[in-house]
């Protein structure tokens, strides 16, 4: 009966707009999780590569004054920050770069302007 038909449609309307919140829910979250993996692979390429304690770096640990990061190593780091995002990094988007999180803040926006083209 149109009843049941307009109760149904009633339900599936309800299902379609939770499931549309929890999909932008995931959507805020995986965008937390991505600067989070940015930094833990920052902290895991500096402590192993260029032999820097773990400790000294923070998100506000400046790359030249407090890690001794030069421009030949910021090229190196550069080369191996390309997995993460997928594709040759522009050295253009790293200019103004000065700290951890000047870092981790240049590559998630290069991640979302990936994912915002796809």
């Amino acid at each position: 009966t149109r009843k049941e038909s307009s109760a149904a449609s009633d339900v599936y309307k309800r299902q379609a707009h939770a499931l549309s919140a929890a999909l932008r829910a995931d959507r805020s979250k995986d965008i937390f999780m991505n600067k989070e993996t940015i930094y833990e692979r920052i902290v895991e390429i500096l402590t192993e590569t260029f032999d820097i304690e773990a400790e000294r770096i923070t998100p506000e640990a400046r790359l030249h004054d407090d890690l001794d990061i030069d421009s030949i190593d910021a090229v190196d780091l550069i080369v191996q920050l390309k997995p993460l995002v997928g594709r040759r990094l522009n050295a253009e988007a790293f200019k103004s770069v000065r700290t951890i999180q000047d870092v981790v803040d240049a590559l998630h926006q290069l991640m979302q302007e990936d994912s915002a083209v796809a």
